[in-house]
């Protein structure tokens, strides 16, 4: 019996350096705020699984701030020519897009039964509603102005979407990367609304054909080009989950804010935001 104890006493020792008084120091607590974020799940009703509904939906707008965060550094990048940085950040986007993802799993844990116990609570409260997708999907080039509409309550707010509204996509930074690179890229583009959703021009597509073709020449905008292809992907099927765990719990119910729900997800599963870089594996 000693030997044990005397391990357990030399682990001891070991550990006499943690740190225990925090009167006057800040703790991990304090650091992370957690006493405001621990408590910033208010449930509406008293069903046991509104807790999972909220917590779900908090994590992944965390999340989705990282997102944008590492997404609005990267179009900055992208545009300054510093592409090593860029890629680095797009990387880690794709890491959290896996995340969110995941995220979907756990919440389709909820049974159609146990959603609508508390699903009248919601009023309109709508993850449609969600001003950080809408960040992320004008960051990527899907703008729809209709949209702003809903955020017209907070006018802080409302303006932070309307200048990420007419702000340049990671994708009109991509096409001037290829303009600076000696592409014969319409001039036009350089210079457009970037209020509209980008549809597709032939000289991009074929500044991104030469890419392919001659990877060792362009082997930053070759890995640029991955990395876009990586997030689309990610988030395509982030959208492929979200529609299907929505159909699992209330089938093709109306959503909560309005939309027409499930109908409403397969709709935006056909739209691509970089359509030359799917276009060129046909035509590769």
């Amino acid at each position: 019996m000693s030997k044990p104890i005397s391990e357990l006493n030399k682990k001891l020792e070991a550990e006499k350096g943690i740190h225990t008084d925090f009167l006057h120091d800040m703790t991990y607590g304090d650091y992370l705020h957690l006493t405001p974020l621990l408590g910033s799940q208010h449930c509406l009703s008293d069903h046991h699984d509104e807790m999972l509904f909220i917590i779900i939906h908090q994590v992944s707008e965390l999340w989705m701030k990282l997102t944008i965060h590492e997404l609005t550094a990267a179009i900055e990048a992208i545009a300054d020519g510093k592409m090593q940085a860029a890629f680095k950040m797009l990387a880690r986007v794709s890491k959290i897009q896996t995340q969110i993802i995941q995220a979907w799993d756990v919440l389709s844990t909820l049974t159609p039964a146990e959603y609508m116990e508390f699903r009248d609570k919601l009023g309109k409260a709508s993850g449609f509603q969600s001003y950080q997708y809408r960040l992320i999907e004008f960051a990527l080039g899907y703008k729809t102005s209709h949209i702003l509409k809903i955020y017209e309550k907070d006018p802080a707010l409302y303006a932070k979407l309307e200048k990420a509204y007419h702000a340049p996509s990671i994708y009109d930074v991509s096409i001037k990367a290829l303009a600076r690179a000696g592409f014969a890229i319409n001039p036009a583009l350089l210079t457009r609304d970037f209020s509209k959703t980008y549809g597709g021009d032939p000289t991009v597509e074929a500044a991104w054909r030469k890419v392919y073709q001659h990877v060792d020449q362009y082997w930053d905008l070759y890995q640029l080009a991955e990395k876009l292809i990586d997030i689309e992907d990610w988030l395509q099927q982030w959208r492929f989950r979200h529609m299907k765990t929505v159909e699992r719990i209330i089938g093709f119910k109306i959503g909560t804010g309005g939309s027409s729900g499930v109908n409403y997800l397969k709709q935006v599963l056909d739209h691509r935001f970089f359509p030359e870089l799917w276009d060129l594996r046909t035509t590769l």
